[in-house]
């Protein structure tokens, strides 16, 4: 890489002489094999939270967004059935007893992700 012909002071010499020392950093990236070069798999997770909060950018309600933010986190703690816990967050919240914040912190997307895991093990 060094035998490229390029200004040292501009912006491609520059980046070629950073690249190059780069070099074994690099090479033990590309040996390692487990990383992946795209961004796709990061585009594809947040792509649907991108697409609902541009059709609420207009929306009136903020109960929009609000729903969004909880469909979006049950999918990102990989919840199984984001429905059904949007059930139980419902079911929870409307009883004739307000709920105290340590009871309410039960019904967090990832409380339920590790109470998921303890009933399977």
């Amino acid at each position: 890489m060094a035998e490229l012909l390029a200004l040292p002071q501009s912006m491609l010499g520059k980046a070629i002489k950073y690249a190059d020392g780069q070099k074994t950093a690099i090479d033990k990236l590309i040996q390692y094999g487990a990383l992946d070069f795209s961004d796709n798999t990061c585009e594809q997770a947040i792509k649907s939270l991108i697409i609902d909060r541009k059709n609420f950018l207009f929306s009136t309600s903020i109960a929009n967004a609000i729903w969004l933010t909880l469909l979006e986190s049950a999918k990102a703690n990989c919840l199984e059935n984001p429905l059904q816990y949007l059930f139980e967050i419902l079911t929870a919240l409307f009883q004739p007893v307000p709920l105290s914040e340590s009871e309410l912190s039960r019904y967090l997307p990832w409380s339920q992700t590790k109470k998921a895991k303890n009933v399977a093990a």
